[in-house]
């Protein structure tokens, strides 16, 4: 059975539909039809469309009545039904819903405009009549049985508080989402769009309602308004964002938005803060689907308890001097400036071309490698695997990525314990990548455990006490740090997760490459306040085509317009790439005093293009 509301939404993130009407017009419904009155005329393909989000993961599927008051329905003759298309469509939502699912009354703007004060000249629906149009509207939802309203897609502030109004007058006890869109306004400049994005929180803030949110914007622009709201709201926050506008990329334009990219971003959603996620025009089950297989396990990681040991506890001995536990302990106690280059596992069991590639970065003077699990939540030769043929081919010390998705608590200590075992002493703990849902359909993420909770757990066993709380034969000395988002689009969440990765015991940061200089120096000027030695992330561009995937198709990846037009002055493969390493050296020397070093993540493994990087 379903708990209340609110009461769920404290329990994590929610899973809501996507977007109904269009995805009617593409099952055949005309454009010239009324799309509420299909409640009516084609019930049965109504019941369809929710059964199909719900059976792709939705816990909450909103009515077929955005448009569904008096007067937008007088423009089809239509304004008498109001009362019975709205009971049609919860009925038909309900029957989809069964005890599990909630279901929302979906309440759009009348659709016409507000004059809220005569003496401003304004002609339009006077505060009387869209009252009037919103208490049938909303009355015949609550009569129905709706389990909340939501208030969605509204841009008038003015309309909004009527609606409100109205909604509390007739069922004060019902919980009451709010949402509102609009545009970027690009010709306003980025101003206007954070001043309206601040107005927005500022208004939900003091309006009476239990939720809010955004919907009808791009996954981007959906991000950006979340972390402001985010930034001044505790109310929790639901997500909606349609599937994006086209871009104009060689003179075609492209609907960057896909059910694969829409999951990405879902995850950014709940990294910053959202309490539900969905979608809106133009998204379809799909997209539902794998944003649900993105967030849900995800989510449920990290709402898990950091810590909780049994009784009695054991003390933690002293761990090992960190000069003497690798040569990269032995660098980070002295102060040393550290470069370390990231290698990618191969595809397949034949590890001989990224061995080469390790033997030609030891021979360019590089001490260290990185080696990311699992990157992008692909299935690579296992990093240890790899880790241990560089070892014992090279004279480079790995640094092993270990990612919570894959493997719950008891695999995790496992995999710990045969690192150690094999003399690899650096480990970089992640969270991990949702699994890539478009390669791997049935694959789902185990997130037992975050990468702050990981971090307890190492420092712990570098004390000689296990997850179990008992005494382990012999203490490990891993040397463990974590990774760090500077471009985070909620930036205080980000600090306080790191503040929280050093209250764990982390021994060294790695952050994203971030090529928005401004917000770097920042993030890292606070950052440094936690007093954990930071390495820079560098990824020198390779192209512009290479920029420009990066900037439009990477969820949480800005390349500022002064970089593309940078790369984009080049369209020799080779002048290009040298551009690219001259950028990434320019921001390695800018912010040098503020980092104890960096790690260079260079596109497709290219060797030579992190040597250069490097200046050897």
């Amino acid at each position: 059975m379903r708990k209340p509301y609110l009461e769920r939404l404290t329990d994590g993130v929610l899973l809501f539909d996507g977007a109904m009407a269009t995805y009617l017009y593409s099952k055949g419904i005309y454009l010239k039809k009324c799309f509420e009155e299909v409640c009516m005329t084609h019930p049965q393909l109504v019941l369809d469309v929710h059964r199909e989000y719900i059976a792709r993961g939705a816990q909450a599927i909103e009515t077929n009545t955005y448009g569904a008051n008096p007067l937008k329905l007088r423009g089809w003759h239509l304004s008498e039904k109001t009362e019975a298309i709205n009971a049609s469509a919860v009925r038909l939502a309900r029957q989809a819903a069964g005890d599990e699912v909630y279901v929302a009354g979906s309440v759009g703007p009348t659709g016409q405009l507000l004059a809220t004060d005569s003496a401003s000249g304004l002609r339009g629906l006077s505060p009387e009549q869209a009252r009037a149009s919103f208490a049938a509207h909303i009355g015949a939802l609550v009569r129905a049985g709706v389990d909340l309203l939501l208030l969605e897609t509204f841009q008038n502030r003015a309309e909004l508080k009527i609606a409100v109004e109205v909604a509390r007058d007739l069922a004060p006890k019902l919980p009451l989402q709010a949402q509102f869109t609009f545009g970027r306004a690009v010709f306003m400049g980025e101003d206007y769009y954070t001043t309206e994005a601040e107005a927005w929180a500022e208004f939900l803030l003091k309006l009476p309602v239990d939720v809010v949110g955004v919907n009808l914007m791009g996954p981007s622009d959906a991000l950006d308004v979340l972390g402001i709201l985010r930034k001044r709201l505790t109310k929790p926050v639901i997500v909606m964002p349609d599937s994006g506008m086209p871009k104009e990329i060689d003179g075609r334009q492209f609907y960057t938005t896909t059910p694969d990219s829409f999951a990405e971003f879902a995850k950014l959603f709940v990294d910053a803060g959202a309490a539900g996620v969905g979608g809106c025009c133009g998204t379809t089950p799909e997209f539902i689907e794998k944003a649900g297989l993105a967030i849900l396990s995800f989510d449920a990681g990290r709402r898990q308890v950091k810590w909780v040991p049994t009784t009695p506890e054991i003390e933690e001995l002293p761990s090992e001097r960190l000069a003497q536990r690798s040569k990269l302990g032995a660098a980070l106690a002295a102060g040393e400036w550290i470069e370390t280059v990231e290698l990618v596992a191969p595809l397949g069991v034949d590890a001989g071309a990224v061995v080469q590639k390790a033997r030609e970065l030891e021979a360019g003077g590089v001490k260290f490698v990185n080696l990311p699990d699992g990157p992008r939540a692909s299935a690579r030769l296992s990093a240890l695997m790899t880790a241990s043929l560089i070892a014992r081919a090279t004279t480079l010390e790995p640094i092993l990525h270990l990612a919570c998705r894959d493997k719950n608590l008891i695999g995790l200590q496992g995999d710990l314990f045969g690192y150690h075992a094999d003399g690899m002493r650096n480990v970089l703990l992640v969270t991990g990548d949702p699994p890539k849902v478009g390669k791997y359909p049935n694959v789902s993420g185990v997130f037992d455990v975050d990468s702050i909770g990981l971090t307890n757990i190492v420092r712990r066993f570098n004390g000689g006490v296990d997850m179990g709380a008992e005494r382990l034969p012999q203490q490990t000395s891993f040397v463990h740090g974590t990774g760090v988002n500077p471009a985070f689009p909620v930036r205080e969440k980000e600090l306080e997760r790191a503040r929280q990765k050093v209250e764990a015991g982390t021994e060294y940061f790695i952050t994203q490459p971030v090529w928005d200089l401004a917000v770097l120096e920042k993030f890292l000027e606070d950052l440094n306040l936690l007093g954990v030695p930071v390495l820079l992330g560098v990824w020198p561009l390779a192209s512009y085509r290479n920029a420009l995937f990066l900037g439009s198709e990477v969820p949480g990846v800005s390349i500022p317009q002064n970089i593309l037009d940078r790369m984009a002055r080049f369209d020799d493969k080779e002048r290009a790439r040298q551009e690219g390493i001259a950028i990434s050296r320019e921001i390695i020397e800018r912010f040098r005093p503020l980092v104890r070093g960096i790690q260079v993540s260079p596109p497709f493994g290219n060797v030579r293009t992190a040597l250069e990087t490097l200046g050897t």
